[in-house]
């Protein structure tokens, strides 16, 4: 590839890891083209799983500001960028990998932070937001405390995977709280023309 290929190369992919909100490596040796086309239409639209050169990848996922993946990337791999909701990826490439055992999760990110392939199948676990939105919207036509308990379900559910986290990853600094000061109204003082007087009016005429 000549070096100008290469450089829009580099910026594509720097692109696409910056524009998504995670991304999955896998390896596909062994899986034929149409295997890969379908799963690509498993995947839809929200992702687009583009078969990648692992030279330039490095290069574009450390301008991009991901090194979870310098020491993913051998062997004949794909990336899987994803667009729209994590969980609905992360289950079209589990399913597809149970279906397909030559396809491997080999890591990923997901909003800044690295994912292992065991965090992954977690995150394919939960239910997808379209799911949970369903359910909240009909458990607010039944009981308000009901639709509440929901909510809070796949938020714990969430909590649990990033949890799994923790210890390969440095804590992240707590957001600091912007003291804001209480001011007082300033009332403006809005002068009343002055009448005039029918005394001061009256001339004295002599």
């Amino acid at each position: 590839m000549a070096r100008p290929d290469k450089a829009a190369a580099v910026a594509e992919l720097t692109d696409e890891f910056r524009s998504s909100n995670g991304a999955v490596l896998t390896e596909y040796r062994g899986l034929t083209v149409a295997q890969l086309k379908q799963l690509r239409v498993a995947l839809g639209d929200d992702v687009n799983y583009a078969v990648v050169k692992n030279t330039l990848t490095k290069i574009a996922a450390k301008d991009a500001g991901v090194d979870s993946f310098d020491s993913l990337l051998e062997g004949p791999s794909a990336i899987a960028f994803i667009k729209g909701d994590p969980v609905v990826a992360a289950k079209g490439l589990r399913d597809f990998a149970k279906a397909n055992p030559l396809l491997v999760i080999k890591g990923g990110v997901l909003e800044g932070k690295a994912l292992g392939s065991d965090e992954i199948s977690k995150l394919a676990d939960l239910e997808s937001r379209e799911v949970l939105l369903a359910k909240l919207a009909g458990a607010m036509k039944a009981a308000p405390q009901q639709a509440v308990s929901l909510f809070a379900a796949p938020l714990s559910q969430a909590a649990r995977l990033f949890a799994a986290l923790q210890d390969k990853l440095p804590a992240e600094a707590a957001p600091v709280q912007d003291a804001v000061a209480d001011e007082a109204p300033v009332q403006d003082t809005v002068e009343a023309p002055a009448e005039a007087s029918t005394e001061e009016t009256a001339s004295a005429e002599s």
